[in-house]
């Protein structure tokens, strides 16, 4: 960025420009990691998650509270901030605004995408059978849980449910790039959990978590191929959700720098 630029803008401008340099200066190494990178990060990603709903049963079963149960939930959000692990709604900002500046392709883009949902899905269907098998207490209250889901029909309010859960956890990607301060992203973290699993959200990893929880007691009311069918239902709604109501908005804002950074990289040093 020029120096002129830096002193015509407001700090309010400043902090928008400095925060997408930073969104596009951690995307292109996200974007070209390697296979064996890409998969180790998603893999604990899904893990860290697996920890947060196994914390969500465990505090929803003892309490009956749901609001409760989505703030324990936000152990996984931290775990997956601290840990620099993979989710796969993460990847609607950082790697979108990346390409968008010229620093990747879509095909890398497709490539994170694909790898980090089924990698996401691997390591949390290992760890909630974990859980399933060392809590059986648990089991009831995961059926139920899945069934809220994967039971919940294919309606315009399940379809906004799942645009607002794509929105919320990109907003909180956005809230971690917009301050350096450790506390304010663990604060960003707890929050956007409260939201998320609190107020029922749909998130497509979060939510087939539970549902794999509810699979593996084996009296849930719903089979993987009704969840495979809720999961598709799911993943459109996250990423338009996560696009359009944080994504799109922040990309304008940051055009003009997204611009000066592609023409940077096609000049070269």
């Amino acid at each position: 960025m020029a120096p002129d630029d830096q002193i015509m803008r407001g700090p309010g401008e400043r902090r928008v420009a400095e925060a997408a340099e930073r969104i596009v200066a951690e995307g292109r190494p996200r974007l070209h990691r390697t296979w064996t990178s890409l998969i180790a990060t998603s893999l604990l990603g899904g893990i860290d998650v697996g920890v947060g709903v196994m914390t969500l049963l465990f505090v929803h079963h003892e309490t009956g509270s749901q609001l409760l149960a989505g703030l324990a939930f936000s152990v996984g959000l931290i775990a997956l901030l601290l840990g620099h692990s993979e989710l796969f709604t993460e990847g609607f900002l950082v790697p979108v605004a990346t390409v968008i500046a010229g620093a990747a392709t879509w095909l890398d883009l497709v490539r994170m995408w694909a790898t980090v949902l089924v990698m996401n899905l691997i390591g949390g269907w290992v760890l909630t059978w974990l859980v399933m098998q060392a809590y059986p207490d648990l089991h009831r209250t995961a059926a139920a849980s899945g069934a809220l889901f994967v039971g919940g029909g294919y309606t315009l309010r399940t379809f906004c449910l799942a645009v607002l859960g794509g929105g919320v956890i990109t907003l909180m990607t956005r809230m971690h790039h917009g301050t350096e301060s450790m506390t304010g992203k663990i604060t960003a973290s707890i929050t956007t959990a409260f939201v998320l699993a609190g107020l029922g959200l749909w998130h497509s990893v979060l939510d087939s978590l539970i549902a794999f929880a509810g699979l593996q007691t084996g009296s849930a009311p719903y089979g993987y191929t009704d969840w495979l069918r809720w999961l598709a239902w799911a993943v459109l709604g996250n990423i338009i959700g996560g696009l359009l109501l944080t994504t799109a908005l922040r990309l304008v804002r940051s055009a003009r720098l997204l611009t000066d950074e592609d023409a940077s990289v096609k000049a070269g040093p």
